[in-house]
């Protein structure tokens, strides 16, 4: 934990205690974290498969892992998103749709 607790591109980050809930819960990450965190899961991806890899792993390991359960729903929703998008499109589509989203609201 020390490692994903202390860099803001992991959603672990982005936990906080709830007033209401008082237990720890997932706050939704800014825009920049969120496109280093894909940046993070696509690299991870191409270091573990090497030439196997394809731009539809970092989906599949996301949506068979348990973090898409923890983390923030808007911030699940749109790295659902944009790794959706990697897979169906390619990381040059990818990377241009998500540039334009994190200046949106710069």
């Amino acid at each position: 934990m020390h490692h994903k607790g202390r860099n803001p591109h992991h959603w672990e980050y982005w936990t906080d205690i709830s007033p209401t809930e008082h237990r720890y819960a997932a706050v939704p990450m800014p825009r920049r974290y969120l496109a280093e965190m894909i940046c993070d899961r696509m690299a991870a991806g191409k270091t573990y498969h090497g030439s196997t890899y394809k731009d539809s792993d970092p989906l599949d390991y996301f949506l068979h892992g348990s973090a898409k359960d923890a983390m923030n729903p808007q911030t699940a929703k749109e790295l659902t998103h944009f790794l959706t998008q990697l897979r169906d499109e390619g990381e040059e589509a990818m990377f241009a749709s998500l540039k334009k989203w994190v200046r949106e609201k710069e």
